[in-house]
């Protein structure tokens, strides 16, 4: 027999067999339902466990490349802590100065550029309106070159204003928001603590990340000489960092090395003495999140496996039923010669359209999801992606598959003299 033939043949069985299953679920709807309805619960919780997960890991990607991935921190203390946290040895160790800031700039073979930065906590005021919850940064010229941000306004410090300490400010746009009520700001005045300082650029708007509880929207930066008129930065003990942002070819640990055999020439720290710094790195973070997003996932993938499986019984035992109630209509298939693979595709094919409706169902509740969390939470962008999808798609094929095989093949198995005369 030819190939093209035995080929047209086994199309004509599959397309027989797929037109088989669509007839008996659209007769049988309450059944349909039914069935639909554990792989839909299922199908929700996994992809839906899956989409934040990926939301939030590119939110975290996000944060960490506005932060800099081949960027250092000094600070006097560690990021990552714990139950052995020796906090009480870390409470004497000095603040970084902005002396050493620059020196590190000059000796550094490695650096690209090097910041320094000092958070400040004032009441900022316009008029008759005030907000305490800016953030206040003082920086040298180079932070725009170590913390990547756009200004939609404006524009960013001359070299000439950070260095005299000109009362000059770069605001985000929750405080445009708040004090000038969305107008544009630039060339305005507001007043932080004591002092005023004029508006010359805009952040562009960042939205709040896993990193944080707020945004560069929330911050006000400043040169770091018009912090120093506000505080005294060489005793100030609130978030003062040395920013190291590293070249393009040179790796982060020779970075790191380079950095700290610096810093220690520097304070002139003895080689038997521990360091009384600090070096971190935006890979703590990543590391810390990545055993968050693991139970995240597992406890998504063991709450939705459950109502996956629960649904697949479901199917199972439904099809059991369609297959007792069709047993003479099955018989009269055999007798009129049907073969096996013909009634087995019947029931297969059935339950796997019923377990991926239901799971395209599911997927549809997710992307319905979606756009209400977007438009709730703006800051927090979630999507249902392509690979989502099809991997909604592909599991519940497969449990629809697995579901409807013991009854496609019971029903395959069953003799038609016996299945015709069963009432």
């Amino acid at each position: 027999m030819p190939i093209k033939s035995i080929l047209n043949k086994q199309l004509n069985l599959i397309k027989e067999s797929f037109l088989f299953a669509i007839s008996s679920v659209s007769v049988n709807k309450l059944r349909t339902f039914l069935s639909l309805f554990g792989i839909t619960i299922g199908i929700f919780a996994i992809i839906s466990v899956y989409t934040v997960i990926d939301a939030l890991e590119s939110n975290v990607k996000k944060s960490i490349a506005s932060l800099g991935e081949n960027t250092l921190y000094i600070d006097k203390w560690d990021w990552v802590g714990g139950m052995n946290y020796p906090w009480w040895e870390y409470m004497k160790r000095p603040q970084p100065k902005f002396e050493e800031a620059k020196k590190i700039e000059e000796l550094s073979q490695t650096a690209e550029a090097v910041a320094y930065s000092a958070g400040l906590t004032f009441t900022v005021k316009r008029g008759s309106k005030s907000t305490s919850k800016a953030q206040i940064t003082g920086v040298t010229f180079p932070y725009n070159k170590v913390r990547a941000f756009d200004i939609q306004d404006g524009r960013y410090f001359t070299e000439m204003e950070t260095r005299n300490g000109n009362g000059t400010a770069i605001i985000g746009t929750n405080i445009v928001k708040e004090l000038f009520d969305g107008a544009s700001p630039i060339g305005e005045s507001l007043k932080i603590g004591p002092l005023k300082a004029t508006v010359i650029g805009v952040f562009k708007r960042e939205g709040k990340t896993p990193m944080s509880e707020s945004s560069i929207d929330d911050e006000i930066i400043v040169p770091v000489a018009f912090a120093q008129k506000l505080v005294n930065l060489k005793s100030y003990e609130g978030g003062v960092y040395i920013i190291v942002k590293g070249k393009p070819n040179i790796a982060l640990t020779e970075l790191k090395d380079e950095t700290r055999m610096l810093l220690r020439k520097i304070r002139k720290i003895p080689p038997t003495k521990k360091d009384d710094f600090a070096i971190n790195e935006m890979a703590t973070i990543t590391q810390s999140t990545e055993g968050i997003f693991s139970t995240i996932n597992l406890a998504g993938m063991v709450i939705g496996g459950l109502s996956i499986i629960v649904g697949g019984f479901g199917i199972a035992n439904i099809m059991f039923v369609s297959v007792r109630e069709r047993t003479n209509i099955i018989g009269i298939q055999k007798a009129l010669g049907a073969k096996k693979v013909f009634i087995l595709l019947q029931f297969v094919y059935e339950s796997v359209l019923l377990a991926v409706i239901g799971g395209a169902i599911g997927l549809l509740i997710v992307f319905s999801g979606t756009f209400v969390f977007n438009h709730i939470f703006p800051d927090f962008p979630i999507k249902l992606s392509l690979f989502n999808i099809i991997r909604g798609l592909l599991i519940s094929g497969v449990i629809g598959f697995l579901s409807g095989l013991l009854p496609a093949i019971r029903a395959a198995n069953l003799d038609p003299v016996v299945a015709i005369n069963t009432k």
